[in-house]
């Protein structure tokens, strides 16, 4: 046995998990930790600017690719609370994360000492296990604890808390001794699922509801050979998009009172049968629920059996994995296919394509300022099937994902029930870092983009090139439009007339400016027939300087973007498409 101290017994534990991108920034608390990565070198470390910052960093390196497991370092007090957020948006995700912190003495715990505070008791409500590390022999199994909780059941966020005279304790630790715990997941058997096929296959339109679980599962090839061996079309959630490509047949659109295509809801409200796969039933998916569930009958699986019956209570509730739940189904499928028992839902299929080819929404607008659509069918048009998209919240998200395209799992990370503003830069750099060379397309509104701004100078330090397109309306859009109920539109501006750069035409911060002064790269455009030529030069300057570019569009300042309360009453605001040329990147163009 080796005596070493805690950090760097830590530090080993960390490579052996296979978590070895790190992203913080050091402090006097969390020094110790520090040197252990040092003396180690096995751990790639990128500093951020801000703690939140490099919270979000690593959740978005977690959510990049499976398996990855993002690290997020602090120092002691607000380096922990700075964290709280990015715990919230991985936890709310089911996205497994590490966050360590630094720690006032244990002697001085109870004394109010500098930078002293319970980050244990504040963490626990938005982490699946939080640990302030009182004993230096506790350090390897609190670490190995750390990492069989993220990966079982439902993965989720946890926080380890290293107080500075722990971190410097010795103790007797053997790396090669040291075995990574059991990962435990609930398993569907063959008479659940037999039910649930039993239930498909009575009904005339079945659907599958494909969730953000199937992507963690690593699971998105077997719910489309699935789909394929039944027949049947998958409508996925906001954070299931992917799992399906949006050009399969069988992709029949997102349902939803924001998220969501024209065709999946009317699709939808023509089914009878759902079975969701690794889905919650979120609120803006079902708006209400008399309506949602009205008429149709429900199987729903997953991974945490108290999520079975949060929302609604449903016909079949299966506690599984969602790879080992499609594995099940897809053994049952090709039995009964072998014995011509699955019924032909071909027709069924036909009137989903059907939809799919003819319910768009209007994205062909020559106006200046640009309405957004305009943006969205450019960005179509500008970067291929191999994107990566990352976003979080407000008009730009909802109508980009009313109108992008995804052609893969893990290819649009979107910070979904948390929705923090200021998640998608940092977010799209720990990205970049789980898929370097590849092609990261982060799109935010003016003031997501400006909440952590900061962070775009982490892309320069470290090379990190990605393409930020903002669309800029000066305006808080989404929570403008939600003041409409309200009579009013109060302190959602962030206009003004800027001194310094009165090209901005009252449209306020110069983005150009402060983009270019955090060692990136900017374009603005105001004409929707110079996007094609911004974007192919943002996609230059990315391959040449390899540090993030922005492409900041102007828009209209009010744009009322397709939601509702009911997805049987989505209001469309704007024009809806007529012919081909009105939506001229449709995934299935306009007869």
């Amino acid at each position: 046995m080796a005596k070493m101290r805690t950090v760097d017994a830590a530090i080993a534990i960390l490579e052996k998990e296979g978590a070895t991108e790190a992203f913080g920034l050091p402090g006097a608390a969390i020094n110790p930790f520090y040197s252990a990565m040092r003396a180690h070198g096995g751990i790639r470390h990128t500093l951020a600017r801000h703690v939140e910052g490099a919270s979000h960093m690593a959740d978005g390196y977690s959510r990049a690719a499976d398996g990855n497991i993002g690290i997020c370092i602090g120092t002691s007090g607000p380096a922990g609370t700075d964290m709280i957020t990015g715990l919230y948006a991985s936890w709310a995700d089911s996205i497994p994360m590490l966050c360590i912190t630094g720690q006032a003495p244990v002697s001085k715990l109870h004394k109010e000492d500098f930078q002293a505070v319970d980050i244990e008791s504040i963490a626990k409500p938005v982490t699946k296990f939080a640990m302030t590390i009182l004993e230096p022999g506790q350090v390897p199994g609190a670490f190995q604890k750390a990492f069989q909780v993220m990966r079982s059941g439902r993965p989720g966020p946890v926080l380890l808390d290293l107080p500075i005279d722990v971190q410097m304790a010795e103790i007797e630790f053997d790396i090669d001794a040291y075995e990574p715990l059991p990962v435990e997941k609930p398993k569907a058997s063959r008479k659940q699922l037999e039910k649930a096929l039993d239930m498909l296959t009575a009904a005339k339109h079945p659907l599958i509801v494909a969730g953000g679980g199937i992507i963690n599962a690593g699971a998105s090839a077997q719910l489309v050979e699935l789909a394929e061996l039944l027949n049947v079309p998958v409508i996925p959630t906001l954070m299931g998009w992917g799992a399906i490509p949006d050009d399969h047949d069988l992709m029949a659109g997102m349902v939803g009172l924001q998220t969501s295509h024209r065709y999946g809801n009317e699709t939808f409200l023509q089914s009878d049968f759902v079975i969701g796969i690794g889905n919650r039933w979120a609120n803006r998916h079902t708006g209400g629920l008399d309506t949602y569930t009205a008429g149709r009958k429900f199987v729903h699986i997953d991974i945490e059996p108290t999520q079975i019956g949060r929302v609604f209570s449903p016909d079949l509730g299966i506690a599984s994995d969602a790879g080992a739940a499609l594995a099940g189904l897809i053994e049952l499928a090709r039995e009964r296919q072998s014995a011509k028992t699955l019924p032909d839902y071909s027709a069924w299929v036909a009137e989903c394509l059907e939809r799919k080819g003819s319910l768009h929404r209007k994205t062909h607008f020559d106006n200046v300022p640009i309405k957004p659509q305009r943006v969205y069918e450019e960005m179509n048009k500008a970067f291929g099937k191999d994107t990566t998209y990352v976003s979080t919240i407000g008009l730009s998200q909802i109508a980009g994902a009313q109108m992008l395209h995804v052609f893969g799992a893990r290819k649009w990370i979107n910070a979904g029930q948390a929705g923090p503003l200021g998640w998608t830069a940092p977010a799209a750099l720990g990205v970049v870092r789980g898929k370097p060379d590849e092609n990261v397309v982060a799109l935010s509104g003016d003031y997501d983009f400006q909440f952590m701004i900061e962070e775009l100078a982490v892309g320069a330090q470290f090379n990190l090139p990605y393409i930020h397109v903002v669309v800029n309306n000066s305006y808080l859009g989404l929570i403008r439009q939600s003041q409409r109920g309200f009579n009013m539109d109060y302190h959602v501006s962030l206009g003004f007339d800027n001194i310094n750069s009165p090209e901005t035409m009252g449209y306020g911060v110069d983005h150009i400016k402060v983009v270019e002064g955090l060692g990136c790269k900017a374009i603005r455009v105001e004409d929707p027939a110079d996007m094609p030529a911004a974007f192919d030069k943002a996609k230059a300057l990315r391959d040449e300087f390899k540090v993030p570019v922005v492409v900041e569009v102007i828009l209209e300042k009010v744009t009322n973007i397709s939601m509702g309360l009911e997805i049987n009453a989505v209001n469309e605001f704007e024009e809806l498409a007529e012919t081909a040329a009105d939506a001229p990147t449709a995934i299935l163009a306009k007869a």
